[in-house]
């Protein structure tokens, strides 16, 4: 009996070695291919809250890990930097913490004087069909943002309706587009006051 069992117990913990040589060499062929994934879908991102024809290239390689959680929402957040038209523009992965459900993440790009060139939901855990028109696959509520500017910290048109601004909220539910507009202004007031501030934050993946 005892011998059976022993024998047994070697078959599982040989079939369970082979398991997971299976699966280690699984991720190992397929992540190259997820990593490949994830970096088009990066820079497709990227792409749409920029104007077409934006030098995308070096978008990456430009990335800076910024701290400021007060603005961002996160202790630490990825801004990338191009140009457009000569002048310096920012993309920012940054977090509306005051969300109907939590965290909205949101990408922004914004300019040096505060021009909004496009913000997009990265995700959320709003409510469907209220909250959820944040993303433009919903609804194109988002794209209201591009080409609006803040002027500084008292510019009231950057809010939504009900609070005496030029942004839509959601019927049932301003607390979602209250939470994104006010992220996004704050992003760019960030940027429009402290252009210096990628001089001095590091790299991101550790470089310096």
């Amino acid at each position: 009996m005892l011998r059976f069992i022993s024998k047994n117990a070697a078959i599982l913990g040989v079939a369970a070695v082979a398991c997971v040589a299976v699966v280690a060499g699984v991720n190992q062929l397929t992540a190259g291919e997820i990593a490949k994934q994830a970096l088009e879908q990066k820079i497709s991102s990227l792409q749409q809250v920029l104007p077409a024809g934006t030098d995308t290239s070096s978008l990456l390689s430009s990335c800076r890990l910024v701290k400021n959680s007060e603005v961002f929402g996160a202790n630490q957040v990825p801004v990338y930097s191009t140009q457009v038209d000569g002048k310096p523009v920012y993309v920012v992965e940054t977090v509306a913490p005051d969300g109907y459900s939590g965290n909205i993440y949101l990408l922004v790009a914004v300019g040096a004087d505060g021009t909004v060139f496009g913000v997009r939901t990265l995700a959320h855990k709003e409510t469907p069909g209220l909250g959820d028109k944040i993303e433009l696959a919903k609804n194109d509520w988002i794209l209201s943002f591009t080409g609006k500017s803040v002027h500084n910290d008292q510019d009231t048109h950057f809010a939504v309706r009900k609070d005496g601004g030029e942004f839509d909220q959601f019927a049932g539910a301003t607390i979602t587009p209250r939470a994104v507009v006010k992220a996004v202004k704050k992003a760019a007031l960030y940027f429009q006051q402290q252009p210096q501030i990628l001089l001095e934050a590091s790299m991101c993946g550790g470089a310096q």
